[in-house]
């Protein structure tokens, strides 16, 4: 059976409606940068989204090719994830998404390595005629957060995230969000299939000790 990310991985993509402390580990990512409401049908949120599916199937289905990857496995590609900011706001206003900054992520297998993601690239321009020239490989490091399950729409995410904020206070951390550290979201669910009240979303964000 192929590798699956999310089941393997409990504490990363599982977590409890209830808020936890967690310590998140440097991870290899695909990663595509933009800005602008990620509703827009034609905006660059979908482009990136579109980009960085492209560039991971091509890695994952590089086993039926020549392109050769050391201690390459099979593997689930895991979910979509999205780093956000707005310029002059600490955490999210959600009722501004023409505002947002945003990265999106997909998670790699460790055996992925740069030059890897450059072929996978070259071959979906190759391929199928798509510039998929701006998704970059990086490793993010996230360290210490707390973390949250989110079921419901996205525009209801702030009631998780005051629950996430009342305990993390409670425990004798702060907020620290940075240039490098950021309000984190990871979508266990296709909002195309699953109907805005049942969607599962992972809500992560940084934090310190007071």
């Amino acid at each position: 059976m192929p590798f699956d990310f999310k089941k393997e991985y409990k504490t990363f993509y599982q977590p409890s409606q209830r808020p936890e402390i967690i310590t998140i580990p440097a991870m290899p990512y695909i990663g595509m940068k933009g800005k602008g409401d990620p509703n827009q049908a034609a905006g660059e949120y979908k482009r990136s989204v579109e980009c960085l599916y492209a560039t991971a199937y091509t890695l994952k289905m590089s086993k039926n090719g020549d392109h050769r990857m050391d201690g390459y496995f099979d593997y689930v590609v895991p979910p979509l994830e999205g780093l956000w900011y707005q310029e002059g706001i600490e955490g999210m206003e959600y009722a501004r998404k023409d505002l947002l900054h945003f990265t999106s992520l997909l998670r790699l297998p460790d055996f992925v390595q740069e030059q890897d993601v450059l072929w996978a690239i070259d071959e979906v321009k190759r391929k199928k005629g798509f510039d998929c020239s701006a998704v970059e490989y990086l490793i993010l490091y996230e360290g210490l957060c707390v973390q949250a399950l989110h079921i419901g729409p996205y525009d209801m995410e702030p009631q998780t995230v005051e629950g996430m904020h009342a305990f993390l206070a409670s425990c004798g951390y702060v907020l620290d969000f940075s240039e490098g550290r950021l309000h984190h979201e990871i979508y266990l669910s296709d909002p195309r299939k699953v109907e805005a009240g049942k969607q599962k979303t992972v809500i992560r964000h940084p934090i310190a000790t007071q």
